[in-house]
């Protein structure tokens, strides 16, 4: 059995302490204005190194590759460095089950409503896959997210429930038929 298939990843994580969070809060306060000073230099490092990349990059091709991969994975990795960050709304509505209802609700009304507009000429096609991360839901867990997606015409994908929900949105092949060019 798949993690997303297990029923017992899909409920609500447990509410955490209130002392917990506002040292995780007070924490996120100082950490994340550092980690923005290092995400922009090891941003601003990886294009100065990038501009020799493209002059080597002339007589191979796969050294562009390789350095543009190396480059994704360490610019992601600096941003899940973050995943414990406690933010102000997660402080004031931890274990308020309405209020995360809410932030689903209106998550999946506007991936929803994203995935259902009608396409436009010389535009990109509207969204077809999105995920819905764990903060948006971490009150009333995965299973309201699947009930509520999948009730607005969406799927669900293969997932860890514990960091995110991704869903498929069903009527893809049909939003030209709906809403013609």
């Amino acid at each position: 059995m798949h993690v997303y298939e297990d029923p017992a990843n899909w409920t609500p994580e447990p509410v955490r302490p209130g002392w917990q969070l506002v040292l995780r809060f007070i924490a996120t306060v100082v950490y994340v204005p550092v980690l923005c000073v290092v995400w922009v230099a090891t941003a601003l490092a990886f294009i100065a190194i990038g501009l020799l990349v493209e002059v080597i990059a002339a007589f191979s091709e796969r050294v562009e590759h390789d350095f543009g991969a190396f480059m994704e994975r360490t610019l992601d990795r600096l941003g899940d460095l973050a995943a414990w960050c406690v933010w102000w709304p997660e402080l004031r509505h931890e274990g308020d089950t309405e209020y995360y209802r809410a932030r689903v609700d209106k998550a999946v009304a506007r991936w929803t409503a994203a995935a259902s507009a009608p396409r436009k000429p010389k535009k990109a096609k509207p969204p077809v896959e999105c995920a819905i991360p764990l903060h948006v839901y971490r009150g009333v867990g995965g299973g309201y997210v699947a009930e509520v997606a999948l009730a607005q015409g969406w799927e669900l994908r293969p997932t860890d429930v514990r960091k995110e929900v991704r869903l498929w949105w069903t009527a893809a092949s049909d939003v030209d038929r709906v809403h013609p060019a």
